[in-house]
């Protein structure tokens, strides 16, 4: 599948590696490849995202999914909802955070040393996770849905608002949808793409 990712989604999912390494995740996820899609310039989904109004927004995103993060990986929809059943994750994260450090719930290693699954000497790097694969799975289909040929960071970028979770909350709260994506990118005499 990656011989059919353009030069700008390979380097989307190079920057996730990068992202989830820095992080010392477990593994790649939807949220390192929104970030490392934050970091493009110069690219069709770099566009769209100014088109939207994200560029100087891009900073909010980043807080938002370090926020998520911290609620281990919860969206906010998900934290409402336990909050319906009496279960206030942000009680809970402090506490965790209290006893643990702050971020102990996000799943990353940054300050707790060497673990297995980290990039080693001998070049091993974090796996992807389920849903980063996902994603990327998503993003073909995007790309065939569009009759694209290839797969650019734009089919990427569309492929994250349409999984549930984090990343697609997180942009649609910034006025990124499939929707409004599709609008600017592929839309009838409107701020087309090149």
């Amino acid at each position: 599948m990656f011989e059919r990712f353009t030069k700008d989604a390979r380097a989307v999912v190079k920057g996730a590696v990068e992202h989830a390494e820095q992080a010392g995740a477990r593994g790649v996820d939807p949220e390192h490849l929104l970030l490392a899609l934050l970091d493009r310039q110069g690219s069709r989904a770099s566009f769209a995202l100014a088109a939207l109004g994200l560029a100087e927004r891009r900073e909010s995103v980043r807080r938002a999914v370090e926020e998520a993060r911290r609620r281990a990986g919860l969206s906010q929809a998900e934290a409402d909802a336990l909050a319906g059943l009496g279960i206030d994750v942000s009680e809970i994260v402090a506490r965790v955070e209290e006893v643990h450090g702050v971020g102990a719930m996000s799943g990353d290693r940054r300050h707790r040393g060497r673990w297995p699954g980290r990039r080693t000497g001998s070049g091993r790097r974090v796996a992807f996770g389920r849903g980063a694969k996902e994603v990327l799975e998503n993003s073909l289909r995007v790309a065939l849905a569009r009759r694209d040929r290839h797969i650019g960071d734009e089919h990427l970028l569309m492929a994250l608002t349409v999984r549930p979770g984090v990343p697609a909350e997180v942009l649609a709260d910034h006025g990124v949808t499939y929707t409004s994506l599709t609008r600017v990118l592929y839309g009838d005499g409107e701020a087309k793409a090149g």
